[in-house]
């Protein structure tokens, strides 16, 4: 191939149609009809000797190469993007749509807030919440799924501060919050009225919230640390499922503190200190350098963390409305 005789049009087709995943999503975002993208895509892959994309029922899937190649294209692309764009950015009049991705209570604890900014200064701006069913976003914000991802990543952030691999990566980081973890039961629980001991604490039933569905987590490291089990009767993929259990049972759970409220449980729930030592629970944001410089990106990032050093989310305040 030789790249002076390349078209560099052709790089904004192949981007679109990794992003959306879908020929004719990606010909409706470049005002092309889906022929002209599909010969594009042709001509690339004669000049660059592979197949890139492969369809299948549902879009298009990319080869090996075309995973390998589009980071850096992206990145490109967008840098290109930046150096010609206005200087000037008016929040007001920008449209824009960002997929962000995190957990149940969290969007409950921030979107409340976020929306009433986004109705306030920047009414074009959208917001397209996307599942969190993973502790590694980093393969969603590379493929283009998502713009943002904010939650509990441990592994992912000690790779990315300072971790193998940490400098090549495409994937900035910044922490939005701490908190800790505590046990959750319900009012009337055998175990509300009295203090939470270790061996009250493994003897009883227990609920995890878990992702993955994989029955063992944080607390059963911790525990097996010490030379302790607990059984875990039930595993559920969100945290409002698991508040709302544990109301209405004798399991017992353990959530990170200020999530408590999000499970719509409060006046059901009590919470006590756990009777065992386990790392704060850190909160965090990611997303990708591609998006660095994009002003409403930024405009977004920044709300988040105004939110948090502003106090503007009550619930990461101490809270003395649930008895302990």
């Amino acid at each position: 191939m030789n790249f002076l005789t390349l078209d560099l049009n052709l790089l904004r087709v192949f981007d679109a149609v990794m992003i959306e995943q879908n020929l004719t999503r990606a010909a409706d975002k470049l005002a092309m009809t889906q022929p002209a993208v599909s010969n594009a895509l042709k001509r690339l892959r004669h000049s660059l000797g592979d197949e890139l994309l492969i369809r299948t029922a549902y879009g298009v899937k990319p080869t090996p190469r075309a995973e390998t190649l589009w980071p850096s294209i992206r990145l490109a692309l967008s840098n290109l993007e930046a150096a010609i764009a206005p200087t000037s950015f008016d929040v007001s009049k920008a449209q824009a749509t960002f997929r962000m991705a995190m957990a149940d209570a969290t969007a409950a604890l921030w979107m409340p807030t976020l929306v009433r900014a986004i109705e306030r200064d920047a009414p074009g701006l959208n917001a397209r919440m996307v599942p969190l069913t993973t502790r590694e976003p980093r393969p969603m914000l590379i493929r283009g799924d998502i713009d943002i991802a904010v939650g509990f990543f441990p592994g992912v952030v000690a790779q990315l501060a300072g971790g193998q691999g940490a400098s090549s990566s495409p994937i900035r980081h910044e922490r939005l919050y701490s908190g800790h973890y505590v046990c959750v039961m319900r009012k009337d629980h055998p175990l509300a009225d009295k203090e939470l001991t270790m061996d009250g604490y493994c003897d009883a039933n227990h609920l995890l919230v878990s992702f993955s569905g994989r029955a063992h987590g944080l607390v059963d490291e911790a525990l097996a640390h010490i030379g302790r089990e607990r059984r875990i009767l039930l595993t559920v993929n969100q945290f409002f499922t698991g508040g709302k259990v544990v109301a209405n049972s004798d399991l017992i759970t353990v959530l990170p503190r200020h999530l408590i409220e999000s499970t719509g449980m409060t006046d059901a729930l009590v919470w006590k200190e756990l009777p065992f030592d386990l790392p704060e629970v850190h909160i965090d944001m990611l997303w990708h350098e591609r998006d660095g410089r994009n002003p409403a990106h930024k405009w977004l990032r920044d709300n988040l963390i105004t939110m948090t050093q502003s106090n503007l989310i009550p619930t990461l305040e101490h809270d003395t409305r649930l008895d302990t």
